[in-house]
């Protein structure tokens, strides 16, 4: 080869990698931390990041924002804190996302969610609804949440209590933070409308026969009880009830939506608890063309709500990004606590989801009772129900 083809063949080869280099420095990574492969909850996590990935391809489709491209890295965190945490600090340090999406385990959102506020970066909740999650530590609140929330679960079961004439509501938890957090939003809200909620046994998620707490229940005297688990201990839980014949009205987390409880509880026993869900069906246009382009990948149908909210939540880091102008986390937590524009979600249109004080884009106005049905998840809507009004959601 001649010198001055080989300097012609470099000169290109250099032009090439510098023109690749300057695409990458121009995308805009997102990271996601949550549980792909462990613990009961990983479909849901990984119906979370069907619903990110779409929400990337639409947005890339339309020119990306300001011209730059989307891209996701995905970390698996195995529903272990440690790995958690670990993941959490790569994703940010190394990877250098604009905004960290996830955990799928609301215990380990719990054990990093120091790192997000420490570091100035976006962490937006999509699926671990445990209350304490988005609560600030002081100082700057870089934790946000479209999703369900355990605390605003709770207002919704404990209201529905109230108006059922429930005066005492036995309380079933599983020993871990997500648990342990039911547990306390349970006793404080139960106590505001006026229920006991003295009696509270505990279990293992691993638990196969929980009839020793159920007898507890029962000694009791207890008018329903309400359980505060994932979904296979909560199938287990109902195994144990029919053990000893013993169903009290059922009142449960929404964990009990997803298919590891219908399995383990089998079809008759998972008819039993009421629970609550941000949405059912798809029922609207945007819905439905979402699902028909996911549910080849869905572990159940029933998992369709993370691909929602893991579409929304996109979309509100896409609106931040463009109102902040760029990917600096403090402009994107001031765009975030006043967005200018509403932002057009799967799930509803957001108007000022958020702001200094407020990090939940959904609240139990949002949400429905619900209840498997003949295979089905179907909308629950008994006269006590009907009966409800916002006003009750006590907190």
């Amino acid at each position: 080869m001649s010198k001055f083809k080989m300097t012609r063949r470099m000169a290109i080869l250099t032009a090439a990698s510098l023109m690749s280099l300057a695409t990458a420095a121009q995308e805009i990574k997102l990271g996601f931390n949550g549980d792909l492969s462990a613990s009961p909850s990983a479909q849901s996590g990984a119906a979370g990041v069907l619903g990110i990935q779409a929400a990337i391809e639409d947005i890339n489709a339309a020119g990306g924002i300001n011209g730059r491209k989307l891209t996701l890295v995905i970390r698996d965190d195995q529903s272990q804190p440690p790995k958690s945490i670990q993941n959490m600090s790569d994703l940010i340090d190394n990877v250098k996302v604009a905004a960290v999406f996830g955990p799928t385990n609301s215990g380990n959102a719990l054990a990093w969610k120091h790192i997000p506020n420490q570091k100035k970066v976006i962490s937006m909740g999509m699926i671990g609804g445990g209350t304490d999650i988005t609560k600030g530590t002081g100082g700057d609140n870089y934790m946000f949440r479209v999703s369900m929330v355990d605390r605003e679960q709770v207002a919704g079961l404990m209201a529905y209590a109230q108006k059922a004439g429930y005066k005492k509501v036995g309380l079933l938890t599983e020993t871990t933070g997500y648990g342990a957090g039911g547990l306390k939003d349970m006793q404080e809200i139960g106590k505001l409308h006026g229920i006991d909620v003295s009696v509270a046994e505990k279990f293992a998620v691993a638990d196969t026969d929980m009839t020793s707490q159920l007898n507890k229940m029962k000694a009791a005297g207890v008018d329903a009880v309400a359980i505060w688990a994932q979904g296979t201990p909560t199938g287990q839980l109902m195994r144990s009830m029919e053990k000893i014949n013993y169903f009290p009205p059922v009142l449960s987390s929404w964990a009990a939506d997803n298919i590891t409880f219908y399995d383990a509880a089998g079809k008759t026993l998972a008819e039993k608890p009421i629970f609550m869900r941000t949405m059912v069906d798809p029922s609207t246009p945007k819905q439905k063309q979402l699902f028909d382009r996911t549910k080849a990948n869905l572990a159940a149908p029933s998992a369709f709500p993370f691909v929602v909210h893991g579409y929304d939540a996109v979309q509100l880091i896409a609106a931040s990004i463009r109102q902040a102008g760029g990917t600096d986390g403090e402009k994107m937590r001031a765009a975030l606590e006043d967005l200018k524009d509403p932002v057009a979600g799967t799930m509803k249109t957001y108007n000022k989801p958020f702001s200094k004080t407020q990090r939940e884009a959904l609240t139990a106005s949002d949400f429905a009772f619900v209840k498997w049905d003949a295979g089905k998840l179907v909308q629950v809507s008994d006269p006590v129900i009907k009966a409800l009004t916002s006003a009750d959601f006590k907190r």
